[in-house]
């Protein structure tokens, strides 16, 4: 039975997009006030959704308390009340969008959980902007 589950986190972090090779001027005209150099903060929701067939002995396709203990270590504990651009190796080259930040995401629980469950992170920056990766086609 190939079934679905999904994990709802958060976490509050702070981010500047910029981009150093433009100038002033036209980092502000194309990333407005995500742009301030004093950077500004969002509460992130996330979810975490694993796609595979279920145990036919435990009847589960994952454990969720496993799912939540994963994102706690590897995404919560990470990111949670850190500047973006200041605190973390992930975004020292990498402008910290959403986009972005979902795909990091992505990758960082793609290594930790087996092949065989197909992942989908959702991450909402406000309560009307979110993100998904990867993408339906």
């Amino acid at each position: 039975m190939r079934v679905s589950i999904i994990r709802r986190a958060h976490f509050n972090a702070a981010h500047r997009l910029h981009n150093q090779e433009w100038s002033d001027e036209k980092n502000l005209k194309v990333f407005g006030l995500c742009n301030s150099p004093n950077y500004h903060g969002h509460n992130y929701d996330m979810e975490v959704k694993l796609t595979g067939e279920t145990d036919p002995v435990t009847g589960y396709l994952y454990d969720l308390k496993d799912l939540s203990d994963l994102i706690k270590a590897e995404i919560e504990d990470r990111f949670d009340h850190k500047n973006l651009n200041l605190d973390t190796e992930e975004f020292k080259d990498l402008n910290p969008t959403t986009e972005n930040l979902v795909y990091v995401i992505y990758n960082i629980l793609r290594e930790k959980i087996a092949p065989e469950y197909d992942i989908k992170i959702r991450l909402w920056e406000t309560a009307r902007n979110s993100v998904e990766y990867p993408a339906d086609s």
